[in-house]
């Protein structure tokens, strides 16, 4: 939204579970007199503006491509909405060709533009509140906090690592491991919250605005990803972009974006999860030296200012 406005566009935007049916967002358009439209997910977005009377393009989300293709009724809708399409954007060219391959009609008009990442954490964050609130320890000096951020949902699997955790915690009290984001899927957070509470060294923790997640992020002392499928982890770029470590489960979207062992971990299985965190918690040179590479990476391949660029451009296209 940043990058259109900037452009001199106005911009709404919208969360789709707001609206039932094409017709909803037919009656926002026709009333509002929008000009052109933009979603994000080619099934949750896209299937909304279908048969739209404004010209749109769609940003792939990752899920759509990698899940929702399963399905034979959603795959129908995604096609029909691509071909109606101007534009769609892959975050990387896997995604692309996985959906060129589905729907070949429409491979010259999908772009592959990377997220571009921009880290602007809080001079006021109140470090020692947020640990008070979490229900941890404050003994800075020796704790190790892991945060793992998303949205709660089953695709990000945030319980795939906490009987594990909770093992290593109640041998080295030190580790902890924060479950932070927003409550997606009602029903699955009460799931969650009821596993966490049972869970020593885990915690559920208050989400919070961009700024305060950043600087949160900046004192702790790894990000964790432990989803099932990935479009694009916006969180795992942050955390590169601040020098944080990255523990990421080994799926194509996150190793489309980490070198194990050289911008961060990749883990196939949570016990492969604690041996990587302990190599990295004994060994302060090797992590100095993965969190550099990593920030030189996103400096390379996620510029804002060139998603920024690409984006003003592709908006012109409506």
């Amino acid at each position: 939204r940043n990058h259109l406005h900037a452009a001199g566009h106005i911009c709404i935007l919208k969360d789709a579970l707001m609206f039932q049916s094409p017709a909803e967002v037919a009656n926002l358009t026709s009333t509002d007199k929008f000009d052109a439209a933009l979603a994000i997910h080619l099934y949750k977005g896209g299937r909304l503006l279908q048969g739209s009377r404004i010209p749109f393009g769609i940003i792939f989300g990752g899920t759509d491509v990698n899940e929702d293709v399963k399905c034979e009724e959603k795959c129908r809708v995604m096609g029909a909405v691509l071909e109606e399409a101007r534009f769609a954007v892959a975050f990387t060219m896997k995604m692309k060709e996985l959906a060129a391959a589905k729907w070949p009609d429409a491979r010259k008009k999908i772009y592959v533009q990377t997220q571009g990442i921009k880290t602007t954490p809080s001079e006021t964050f109140d470090w020692y509140r947020f640990l008070q609130n979490a229900g941890i320890p404050p003994d800075t000096d020796s704790l190790h906090l892991f945060l793992l951020i998303c949205g709660l949902r089953r695709v990000k699997d945030p319980l795939y690592l906490v009987d594990v955790f909770s093992d290593w915690h109640r041998k080295d009290p030190r580790v902890h491991l924060g479950i932070i984001g927003p409550a997606v899927d009602p029903l699955f957070m009460s799931e969650v919250k009821e596993k966490v509470n049972r869970s020593p060294g885990v915690h559920l923790l208050q989400e919070m605005p961009q700024d305060d997640l950043h600087a949160a992020m900046k004192r702790c002392f790894a990000v964790v990803n432990s989803s099932i499928s990935e479009g694009m982890s916006a969180a795992i770029l942050e955390a590169m972009d601040l020098e944080i470590p990255v523990l990421a489960r080994n799926i194509p979207g996150n190793a489309a974006i980490i070198q194990h062992k050289e911008t961060g971990f990749l883990f196939s299985d949570p016990q492969e999860f604690v041996v990587l965190s302990k190599s990295l918690m004994n060994d302060p040179i090797m992590e100095r030296e993965i969190v550099t590479r990593a920030k030189d990476y996103v400096k390379k391949h996620h510029s804002w200012e060139s998603e920024r660029k690409v984006y003003q451009i592709l908006i012109l296209r409506l």
